[in-house]
């Protein structure tokens, strides 16, 4: 029988405690009623016997104190809402007990944004790591040793598991259950609760947002002409006359104000506005893709899917009320 430790830190969203709490119980039902003995162990581990959360709205009693808990098979590390240095600072005996824990031979799971609590313990210097693609800028800052995987659902790197935003979190809980079962298990739980088992890609609902909580002057200014003239055909030379820079050192100044390429920017500013083309217009792809400054329909396509992973045209019909109406008429 595995043990699943879920951690109750202070600033845990609720959901993400009770939701990993709720799939393992319910796995274990499924079991039994398979005539199979139940698999796992699950309890509530916290600094102090009961834990308020989301201002005193709930309470929290756990099954065991941070003290008791010797040794497990697998923590769950819930997101966690506010100000992350702060909530990391206030969860300082929760950072050093999963480092403890996780030398004693457990797994260690985070889900959503509860990546910057187990970023915090070093674990994950040197590795690969899910986040909730909303905080990708902040998580880099703060954690410049750990490489984000883009768009990733689910990155299991040996033992450290981490997912992406929000409901990416029951993917994660479901690939530990396969792991831990196997895909029958999985695919059954995966019904119950009415989730795509095999999501793998956050893209699709990513905003592009304009990485601007940065302190360089002209490389804000060249975010702004970018996003103001986007649709024209633009070059970094154009670009570094504009706030007179050198080519070179606004490149350089440029990656380490926003994680991205001058290119990268331009592509992300593009398809970001085709996005909101498609999500609230009936134009067709070619009008669309000329809106935006492309005129190559093939270079549009591949850089659409590579950034949303969709095509422009199953974008389309996934956001846009009209597409929906049409298809659900036939």
């Amino acid at each position: 029988m595995k043990t699943i430790s879920i951690l109750v830190p202070e600033s845990a969203v609720m959901e993400t405690v009770a939701d990993p709490r709720y799939l393992f119980t319910t796995a274990n039902q499924f079991l039994t009623a398979a005539d199979n003995d139940p698999s796992f162990k699950v309890e509530l581990v916290a600094r102090c016997p009961e834990v308020k959360l989301h201002g005193g709205i709930y309470s929290v009693h756990a099954d065991k104190l941070l003290s008791e808990v010797k040794q497990t098979d697998l923590v769950i590390i819930p997101a966690i809402l506010g100000d992350f240095k702060e909530v990391i600072k206030n969860n300082s005996q929760e950072v050093e007990w999963i480092k403890d824990i996780y030398s004693s031979g457990a797994e260690i799971a985070s889900l959503c944004v509860g990546s910057f609590l187990l970023a915090a313990t070093g674990l994950l210097n040197g590795k690969r790591c899910s986040t909730h693609w909303a905080f990708y800028h902040e998580f880099r800052e703060m954690y410049p040793d750990v490489t984000i995987m883009d768009g990733h659902i689910i990155t299991d790197e040996g033992g450290l598991y981490s997912s992406g935003g929000a409901n990416s979190c029951w993917n994660l809980l479901l690939h530990i259950l396969e792991k831990y079962t196997n895909r029958e298990v999985a695919i059954l739980a995966a019904k119950y609760f009415a989730i795509d088992i095999d999501r793998k890609s956050q893209a699709a609902f990513s905003m592009f947002r304009a990485q601007k909580d940065h302190k360089d002057v002209e490389v804000k200014r060249t975010q702004e002409f970018i996003e103001t003239n986007f649709t024209e055909k633009l070059t970094v030379e154009q670009l570094a006359t504009e706030v007179a820079l050198g080519r070179r050192s606004l490149e350089r100044r440029f990656k380490l104000a926003t994680g991205n390429t001058i290119a990268v920017y331009i592509q992300r500013v593009k398809i970001e506005a085709a996005k909101r083309s498609f999500e609230a217009t009936r134009k067709n792809i070619n009008e669309v893709m000329y809106d935006v400054g492309y005129t190559d329909t093939k270079a549009f396509r591949q850089v659409f899917r590579k950034i949303t992973g969709l095509n422009p045209i199953d974008y389309r019909n996934k956001y846009n009320k009209d597409s929906k109406e049409a298809m659900a008429s036939l």
